[in-house]
């Protein structure tokens, strides 16, 4: 999970009482971030990849005091006017390279200019940004810039590095845009986001100073911002609007934290005049009340809902339906109905008096179709074969690969690496090999494990099953070596089988068989087509066998047990 250190005294002053250690653990878990380490002034945090808002002291800060009940609904932010000064003029020449760029200006509170932990906190937070959703500055980028240091208006440009010369930021003297991009360690780094040919991404003042060279390097002195500052420039640049949006509005949470006032900057490009307003303005996502219902499982009356959602730092208000959900700026990560819900049950939390325990007067014991399973995987180990554990989510390329359409489709998945449920085990054997080209041969895999098959009279759409899966793979591996697995094991648990030739997806036709028992299918077996090897560069011959045992144990079960 991403993590940061943060200053304890930053972070928890004023918090009353000043919370121990554990304590501090405590309140944590009831949000999406956790107490790593606490040693001095340093906190490690460490927070779900939704939460980056959490590794910042202001925005920790700001959901702890949601936590604790010191404030409710969305963190006050001071929006200034508009200055017609404050504005990026974009030229044409940046579109084919990095398209997008924001800005807005922060302005310290009166008395209170910028200090060295806000300063130290907003580099390690801008770091950090440019680390994850910048992914290593070739998304999106961010820069700070000391106001007084420029002359607005600003200009974003695509120029011939023969024309560049400043001083970057950490130098001392004049360099050359060739030199720079030969020799400094950042240009070579990050120098091809920014570069094309001859010409290099400048950020300029209107007195022709350099800011920045995006999204490598700041310029000395306008790109350095100092203890002392009273306003800041934050701009970022990157391949899209949305994502320079997202990068703007997590940095200048930092500042907003703290009370400082923020301002638009216009961007003025060939597409138009964006005021930058929409940056600082609270999104508004739709909530329902049948979906909590729902997703949740109980009603919530109205009063409960904006109350979790203000522990949460977020605001609710009457809509039709349910409510209107208002986010701050540095919440991307609220997209939907489904995120808010989220950020709804985690600060109801979990109550173990929502758990009843049925009364019983007889201890728990292992079900006898948990034994037999486990009497399955000791007689696959026995076999030489070694067991291995997948997710139940599966890739749709590993469905499509293997000519499978049984297999349920995830509603919105994280990933497509995680877009299905597999129905069959063969999917995940599959990709077992694929993970172990580089290792020598034979290789013999096992599973025991669920699986979940369509069922139309399921409330869910599919039952779950529990299935038993062989792959061995060597030079002469043939549809010899399956069978006589499979022969073998059904022997073991005592009985005899009836094999029939099959045509199985993924396997060669001829080469394939079903196993019925008492006209019941119980197991599948075949030799692994050599088109899907290849297109998992495994360069030896494969066969795959896969018992049904939620289909094996009724026929098998002592009487009364089944």
């Amino acid at each position: 999970m991403p993590q940061a250190t943060l200053s304890a005294a930053r972070l928890l002053a004023g918090l009353s009482p000043m919370p121990s250690e554990p304590e501090l653990r405590r309140i944590l878990f009831d949000t999406k971030a956790e107490l790593a380490d606490w040693t001095g002034d340093a906190v490690r945090v460490e927070v779900t990849a939704d939460r980056l808002d959490l590794l910042s002291e202001g925005g920790l800060r700001s959901l702890l005091d949601g936590v604790v009940g010191a404030a409710r609904g969305l963190p006050p932010l001071a929006v200034a006017p508009s200055d017609p000064t404050l504005a990026i003029d974009v030229d044409p020449s940046v579109a084919p390279l990095r398209p997008a760029i924001g800005g807005v200006v922060v302005e310290a509170p009166a008395g209170a200019p910028l200090d060295a932990g806000l300063l130290e906190e907003a580099v390690r937070y801008q770091e950090l940004l440019h680390a994850t959703i910048g992914r290593g500055r070739r998304v999106v980028s961010l820069g700070l810039y000391p106001i007084a240091k420029t002359r607005p208006p600003f200009r974003y440009t695509l120029e011939p590095l023969a024309d560049l010369r400043f001083t970057p930021l950490g130098g001392d003297i004049p360099v050359d845009g060739t030199a720079f991009y030969r020799d400094h360690p950042f240009a070579q780094a990050y120098g091809a986001f920014g570069r094309s040919g001859d010409r290099a991404l400048v950020l300029r003042d209107a007195a022709g100073n350099v800011l920045s060279l995006p999204p490598v390097l700041n310029a000395r002195p306008a790109g350095e911002a100092t203890v002392g500052d009273e306003r800041l420039l934050l701009e970022a640049t990157g391949l899209a609007p949305a994502r320079v949006a997202d990068a703007l509005g997590l940095l200048l949470l930092v500042f907003a934290a703290r009370g400082w006032r923020l301002r638009p900057v216009a961007v003025r490009g060939t597409a138009g005049t964006d005021d930058g307003r929409a940056l600082l303005a609270p999104r508004t996502v739709p909530l329902h009340e049948a979906t909590i219902r729902s997703i949740v499982g109980v009603a919530l009356d109205a009063s409960e809902v904006e109350r979790l959602l203000g522990r949460a730092r977020l605001a609710a208000g009457p809509a039709p339906g349910g409510w209107a959900v208002h986010a701050p700026p540095w919440r991307p990560d609220l997209l939907g109905e489904v995120d808010v819900i989220e950020d709804l049950v985690v600060a109801r939390g979990f109550r173990p008096d929502e758990g009843i325990l049925p009364p019983t007067f007889t201890r728990g014991r292992r079900r006898p179709e948990s034994e037999f399973r486990d009497r399955v995987s000791g007689l696959l180990l026995g076999l030489g074969l070694t067991p291995i554990a997948t997710p139940v989510l599966v890739a749709r390329d590993g469905i499509a690969g293997l000519g499978r359409d049984r297999a349920i489709a995830v509603a919105n998945p994280v990933s497509e690496l995680y877009s299905h449920v597999r129905d069959t085990l063969l999917v995940p054997l599959v990709a077992a090999l694929a993970h172990n080209v580089r290792y020598g041969y034979p290789q013999r895999f096992s599973e025991v494990g669920p699986v979940v098959v369509p069922d139309a009279t399921a409330d869910s759409g599919g039952s779950t099953r529990y299935h038993a899966g062989i792959m061995i793979a060597h030079e002469r591996a043939g549809f010899a070596d399956a069978a006589a697995f499979v022969e073998y094991l059904l022997g073991a648990l005592g009985t005899i089988g009836v094999r029939e030739p099959a045509r199985l997806p993924g396997t060669i036709p001829g080469r394939a068989a079903r196993v019925r028992l008492t006209g019941e299918t119980v197991a599948e077996l075949g030799e692994i087509d050599p088109a899907i090897l290849a297109a998992n560069s495994v360069p030896v011959p494969a066969v795959w066998a896969e018992l049904d045992l939620a289909a094996l144990w009724p026929l098998l079960a002592p009487s009364g047990t089944a």
